[in-house]
């Protein structure tokens, strides 16, 4: 079956930086366009960033243009988020997200499997 893992998660402080990866395993990986997406305590799940089937396309959240950055190797069925200059308005369960097809999208309804998610946590 599919399954999305992520890793890489933890405990940061401010200005710090973390690297989260994502492996897919039971699908087609270049298939894919993936997606990271986080959700804070009471908050509702809300978009990171996304990446095209190829690699090529990008798109990112007004709130980490400029400090995160997503790419995948499609060698390695994995999708990575690097994340510099963290906030605590950063801490949150991270979640990678797969989404069939050519179009990247915001949108968290538009993907089809989704991994279990890891802490991220910054402390000021």
């Amino acid at each position: 079956q599919v399954q999305l893992v992520e890793s890489g998660g933890g405990l940061v402080q401010a200005g710090g930086s973390l690297r989260l990866s994502c492996a897919a395993s039971g699908l087609t990986f270049s298939s894919y366009a993936m997606g990271w997406f986080r959700q804070a305590p009471g908050n509702e799940r809300e978009f990171v960033a996304t990446i095209s089937r190829s690699g090529g396309g990008t798109s990112y959240a007004d709130s980490v243009k400029g400090r995160f950055t997503i790419s995948r190797d499609n060698a390695k069925n994995t999708v990575y988020l690097q994340m510099n200059r963290l906030t605590p308005e950063d801490t949150a369960v991270y979640y990678c997200a797969g989404r069939l097809g050519i179009a990247t999208s915001s949108i968290a309804a538009m993907y089809n499997y989704w991994g279990q998610g890891t802490q991220v946590t910054v402390s000021s």
